[in-house]
């Protein structure tokens, strides 16, 4: 029995009848498995020999160039997303190597290399599904990462509500800001929904008499209902499009409100040594 079919016998004992190994040169090998992302591809992965002689499980970048084609580089590289791909790496003792994910067979185990390292990649997928199921949630983790990335950390009040006027916090604020001439209410917006929600609660301010300076930052603006962004325009005077593009606008927007803010306090503090 050739080595090839030795080989392909250990991973259809361990792992799948189904697999099946196609030479593609000395010491290399593609598979077909019955193994497929969640949008029918098929795994890609190749087995080959190292410059040490050792053999190696290696998908040869073909998972994170899929994941590249609906999120930034950047995004798999912060928040949630990046952790769930160290997490699963981690795991299943998979190895990153500049974007290629790839996994040493112990002992001639092969079988065993092979279905941790489907698994890995499976779990590593995931992450474009939780950008399509979970937006909300990891673009909501971006922006609060980069206001407290920007801003001092004593002067932001996450999901703020007046303890006051709103006891039960019907209506709420992303994030409020202390800065000049009065409070700026900042809101992640990242569906209709939310951009609902945050026009309600910016007319119950105004309702209440409330003084304030409101900012909206989105998620992609432009997957929002026309009628809906056009309310919330009526109602919030500084917008900006996606956080992902213009976090050097909105840093330098918000450092001049907080240097305002701050000669605001000097000012004060003068009057009263006076």
């Amino acid at each position: 029995m050739s080595t090839n079919e030795i080989i392909e016998r250990e991973f259809r004992e361990k792992v799948c009848s189904e697999i099946r190994l196609h030479p593609e040169g000395i010491g290399r090998f593609r598979f077909f498995t019955p193994f497929l992302y969640d949008d029918g591809d098929n795994l890609s992965i190749v087995l080959k020999r190292s410059p040490s002689g050792t053999w190696i499980l290696s998908d040869e970048g073909h998972t994170f160039m899929r994941l590249t084609y609906d999120l930034d580089e950047k995004d798999l590289q912060r928040g949630t997303r990046q952790k769930i791909i160290a997490n699963s790496l981690a795991y299943f003792n998979v190895q990153d190597r500049d974007g290629e994910f790839l996994v040493e067979v112990p002992d001639q185990q092969f079988g065993d290399a092979l279905y941790s390292f489907v698994q890995a990649l499976i779990h590593i997928s995931d992450v474009s599904y939780l950008s399509r199921e979970r937006v909300r949630s990891t673009f909501l983790e971006d922006f609060r990462a980069f206001l407290t990335r920007v801003i001092p950390r004593e002067r932001l009040a996450f999901n703020w509500h007046d303890p006051k006027l709103d006891s039960q916090g019907k209506y709420q604020v992303d994030c409020r800001i202390e800065a000049s001439p009065t409070p700026l209410f900042t809101y992640a917006l990242a569906n209709d929904d939310q951009v609902r929600d945050a026009t309600i609660a910016l007319l119950q301010f105004e309702k209440w008499g409330l003084e304030f300076r409101c900012l909206g930052i989105f998620e992609d603006q432009e997957q929002i209902g026309r009628k809906l962004l056009s309310r919330f325009t009526d109602v919030c005077e500084r917008q900006f499009s996606n956080l992902s593009n213009n976090t050097d606008r909105i840093e330098r927007y918000l450092s001049r409100q907080l240097m305002l803010k701050m000669v605001s306090e000097i000012g004060w503090a003068h009057k009263l040594m006076d």
